[in-house]
């Protein structure tokens, strides 16, 4: 995958919203990495991936200068209540839950969940699953489902996608139930696992209408700029440039 990342240096003269003008503040995001391809380090450390890259060109047109900060996910709603950064750019669906507490912008993207089994396993979805060990990580949209609609599952929660794949790969699962993308990278491009069952998408009520940037509430004006650069992107070719440089059919 061949990265198209440059350097967003353009100054600032747009509004931190209810700290004031600042022309010369960058534009914090705050990032969990990795999860490829949307976010994740390269071999120097640098933050890349098709979410920054589109964030990075948002950030462009905004005349904005963008500074990724690493959080965990599980921190990562608290630390934009704390001002450790201005937005969330992390492959975060727009849920309702979550909209109590931030602000978002306009859905940008829609992630696909799979889920993944050893090859030749044939999990039934449909049937008993109480004798099942269901890995995700913890706080996703994949937690929130399995934990709805799979209640008797002997559900495992991992603080990383990373340790999701170790104990899968180590046996220790059964299934994972994870972002389609993460399933290419991490276990559907090796021989020994497969898709079991169709990609899920819904129901709208955990999955909502797709991945969007997180803000603070108060901060309207920034979300308003932000939707703009965005739909310019959109509009001048630039998204599917980025989405094809990233995705195949």
């Amino acid at each position: 995958m061949r990265s198209l990342v440059t350097t967003v240096t353009l100054l600032s003269t747009a509004l931190i919203s209810g700290v004031g003008h600042a022309d010369d503040e960058p534009l914090r995001v705050g990032v969990d990495v990795p999860y490829e391809p949307y976010q994740y380090k390269d071999a120097d450390g640098t933050i890349q991936g098709f979410e920054v890259e589109l964030v990075n060109a948002a950030c462009e047109r905004m005349e904005r200068e963008c500074e990724w900060v690493e959080q965990s996910w599980d921190g990562i709603i608290p630390g934009l209540q704390a001002r450790k950064y201005d937005m969330i750019a992390s492959a975060m669906n727009i849920t309702d839950e979550r909209s109590q507490q931030v602000l978002f912008s306009d859905p940008y993207y829609q992630v696909p969940s799979v889920w993944v089994g050893t090859r030749g396993s044939d999990i039934d979805l449909e049937g008993e699953l109480s004798d099942r060990a269901i890995g995700v990580q913890q706080g996703t949209i994949q937690d929130e489902y399995v934990t709805q609609f799979y209640p008797e599952a002997d559900l495992r929660r991992y603080g990383s996608t990373a340790d999701v794949v170790n104990d899968m790969h180590a046996g220790r699962l059964d299934l994972v139930f994870t972002a389609f993308p993460l399933a290419q990278e991490n276990f559907l491009s090796e021989d020994e696992f497969e898709r079991q069952g169709e990609l899920v998408t819904g129901p709208e009520s955990i999955y909502g209408p797709g991945i969007g940037a997180a803000f603070r509430k108060r901060d309207a004006e920034l979300v308003e700029e932000f939707n703009a650069a965005m739909t310019e992107l959109k509009e001048d070719g630039t998204f599917d440039s980025l989405y094809d440089s990233y995705f195949d059919e």
